[in-house]
């Protein structure tokens, strides 16, 4: 396990500042602004207000990912890490809390105050948990005991692993689409990751636990890109018949529910599928049973009767009177 950091390099101060604290984007093609990851938190929380609902952020996913600020703020703080990342497991955990108070107020239909109440109870508890962490744990790392901030890094790294699993459960209800997730948000917290790893790297010494959260984190955030753009090809031409009706993909849906997917065929494929197999049970199921019951030779041996047998069943449980005087046939000799 890697020492932690007695110095921190100028390289490192500003990569871990890249991924921590600034990014420039264009907002609705107006404003230029500086975002920090504060405020990228903050449009987040601002953008599920504007929208009045959470769907497609899991509960528990939120949950898994402001505790593991937790464990890797400790690890952090203990490690010694740049000052941007020390801070940056707090603005994410603290944020991501109250994106979940959102989840309890516009999907779980929580009360506000209940909501508020349960949010800030929850980072307090967060908040004194981290602390008496750090207190407890660096005594016992002080003098070589290493397997207590160990277990911190492997911790935080699997909550994070298990919050970022939940969204694909998400996407397989939907096909592969991504819903409540914002691709700009993603991609920042994409390239967060990807300049906190190399502040790690940039340091004197690499520390191997601590960037396997930021790997994971990149790993996972690849597959929802990929997820969408798989779902984007696959429903091509449903957009582009949507496009030349003017309506958003959802609104066409909604007018034309046959043109939606099922979870393993497209459009197309679906409507020939169905029709082909609709056409094959069709014919067993009317065919079949008439060739068995019409024909008279059946070869099977359960059920076969000789066709003399059957009229003369039929004959004697049907009685004919025969008048006295009726020609008698001759009999052949």
């Amino acid at each position: 396990m890697t020492k932690p950091q007695e110095s921190i390099p100028a390289a490192a101060d500003v990569l871990g500042t890249l991924g921590t604290m600034y990014v420039q984007h264009r907002i609705a093609g107006k404003t230029k602004l500086t975002l920090s990851l504060s405020a990228v938190g903050v449009c987040k929380i601002w953008h599920n207000w504007r929208r009045k609902n959470t769907d497609g952020l899991p509960g528990a996913m939120l949950m898994l990912w402001a505790g593991c600020a937790v464990p890797f703020g400790v690890y952090a703080i203990v490690q010694n890490f740049s000052i941007a990342l020390q801070i940056q497991p707090q603005c994410f955990g603290g944020l991501t809390l109250i994106t979940w108070g959102q989840t309890l107020y516009y999907h779980s239909k929580w009360r506000a105050w209940t909501a508020t109440a349960a949010t800030i109870g929850m980072a307090a508890a967060f908040a004194g948990t981290e602390a008496i962490l750090i207190v407890t744990l660096r005594i016992p790392y002080a003098k070589g005991i290493e397997w207590p901030m160990m277990m911190m890094a492997i911790i935080a790294s699997v909550m994070q692993c298990g919050g970022l699993l939940l969204p694909f459960w998400e996407l397989s209800k939907r096909n592969g689409r991504v819903i409540g997730i914002n691709f700009m948000f993603l991609t920042i917290d994409y390239a967060g990751a990807f300049f906190s790893l190399l502040a790690l790297v940039a340091q004197h010494t690499f520390d191997v636990l601590g960037s396997t959260m930021y790997i994971v984190c990149m790993t996972l955030e690849t597959g929802i890109f990929l997820s969408q753009a798989i779902w984007l090809w696959r429903v091509r031409h449903i957009r582009h018949e949507a496009k030349k009706a003017g309506k958003t993909y959802d609104e066409y849906i909604a007018q034309h529910p046959t043109k939606n997917m099922t979870r393993s065929e497209s459009t197309e494929t679906i409507a020939d599928i169905e029709a082909a197999q609709g056409h094959e049970v069709s014919t067993e199921t009317l065919v079949q049973p008439e060739k068995i019951v019409t024909n008279p030779t059946h070869s099977s041996h359960l059920g076969r009767v000789p066709m003399e047998e059957k009229v003369e069943v039929a004959m004697d449980t049907s009685p004919v009177s025969v008048p006295e005087n009726a020609a008698r046939v001759p009999s052949r000799e």
